[in-house]
């Protein structure tokens, strides 16, 4: 029977490890083994890694892949991803290499501001708090100066304070306030100056002894940033002409009929939630593998990526297909919330790798080459779907995960991959080939 333990954080991570195979694992100590073929040898390299979370036990190791040949604003990339999935890289690179001869891939930076909010309860209305508005702005200014100096001589800081009631709720606000954050990502610096300004608002009201007998005290419920940023936001499309749209390897398809099937599998995501879920999570295939390459926060991007999605009441695809006269147009548009400097882009040798590999962009290049493979990836997606289907690409790519399953030997390995090149690639079909051979 599992146990529970007191005191588990204090463990040396051997003592760890031991308390979880007796306990959890059954007195197996193959966990031990298991663990320590992913230590690092180097012992400060391992202790690095180690601090970047808690009670950690070992390594949890992903592939990092190259996808090359982007061409992106007339700049070449090969793109850093990290990701388990196979065929995604396979496919972010076909596709690049689709557009590279067809002009590449452009994108243009909407906006950059990150927002946070301090949401409180308070017995006045709202028009009273709006009244109040401007000189409570100058107040938390005064007050919060030493924290945004830096931030402000970089280019950033403060761009838009204002009140919000929350919908639904009596008596209950929002302070909302937008940042730039110039090439940091700025979680820690937005949730510190908020958390200034929620005690100067406390503050400011405790000292308007006629607001406070009226309505009574304010109560501040929390200060935090939101991961939705709608105001940092990045396009990324391609285009070219309709008779350069060759997207089957089968001469005898009908081009403009092909790119017609094309936009009616965007416009279905567009419309059914089912697809568009599906067809979103493609672009997030790509999306995320690159900004895990790069040291940034996935689940804060999808989170937000989602949310944009859904922004007209409707969950929708992110990206959309147009044709006219002869002229295929294909776009991306997606809340890219990033950083090249701070956090772990500052910490974790593979991201500063990753991001050296792009040249160390600043943060609205690499919300340009982000958001251009998600579109990259969607697009080779859709591709095979309307084509010859995912399940071939996809399997494919996927046989040398179930060679490694069933255990195969190198020369068996060798002969399967010959005999599924032109036959379709089952977990089943391998076993049975294997059982055979």
């Amino acid at each position: 029977m599992a146990k529970s333990i007191a005191g588990f954080s204090k463990l040396s991570k051997a003592e760890k490890i031991g308390w979880l195979a007796e306990n959890y694992c059954g007195g197996d100590k193959d966990a031990a083994a298991v663990l320590a073929q992913y230590k690092l040898s180097d012992e400060s390299l391992q202790k690095l890694h180690d601090g970047f979370s808690e009670n950690t036990i070992g390594n949890f190791i992903l592939p990092m892949g190259i996808a090359p040949n982007f061409l992106i604003d007339g700049k070449m990339y090969a793109v850093p991803m990290v990701i388990e999935e196979s065929s995604v890289v396979a496919a972010a690179s076909s596709a690049a290499k689709f557009w590279q001869s067809r002009g590449g891939f452009h994108t243009q930076i909407i906006d950059t501001q990150k927002v946070g909010h301090i949401s409180f309860t308070w017995g006045g209305d709202f028009q009273t708090l709006q009244h109040f508005e401007e000189e409570i702005r100058q107040d938390l200014i005064q007050h919060s100066a030493h924290l945004t100096a830096n931030m402000e001589a970089r280019g950033g800081g403060l761009r838009k304070l204002y009140f919000k009631q929350v919908d639904g709720m009596d008596h209950t606000y929002q302070l909302m306030a937008e940042f730039e954050t110039c090439n940091s990502m700025g979680a820690n610096f937005i949730n510190t100056v908020l958390e200034t300004y929620a005690s100067c608002l406390e503050i400011w009201f405790e000292q308007k002894a006629e607001l406070t007998e009226k309505y009574g005290p304010l109560q501040i419920v929390m200060s935090i940033l939101s991961n939705y940023t709608p105001e940092c936001v990045v396009k990324a499309w391609v285009t070219c002409p309709i008779s350069e749209l060759t997207i089957s390897t089968n001469e005898a398809e009908d081009i403009l009929a092909l790119s017609k099937k094309f936009k009616t599998a965007v416009d279905i995501a567009r419309s059914d939630v089912f697809r568009a879920t599906t067809h979103n999570k493609g672009i997030y295939n790509g999306i995320d593998a690159v900004v895990m390459a790069t040291g940034n926060d996935f689940r804060a991007i999808e989170a937000s990526g989602h949310a944009y999605a859904a922004r007209s009441g409707k969950y929708r695809s992110l990206s959309r297909c147009e044709l006219t006269d002869d002229s295929f147009y294909f776009e991306l548009e997606v809340p890219l919330a990033l950083g090249t400097v701070g956090g772990l882009t500052a910490l974790h040798p593979l991201s500063k790798l990753a991001l050296e590999l792009l040249g160390n962009p600043d943060a609205t290049t690499l919300m340009s080459i982000i958001a251009s493979t998600g579109l990259a990836q969607n697009f080779a997606a859709l591709r095979s779907l309307v084509t010859t289907g995912i399940q071939k690409g996809h399997m494919k790519m996927h046989l040398k995960n179930i060679l490694a399953h069933l255990a195969a030997s190198e020369e068996q390995a060798l002969a399967a991959v010959d005999y599924f090149s032109d036959k379709v690639v089952s977990h089943k079909a391998v076993r049975d080939y294997l059982e055979s051979h």
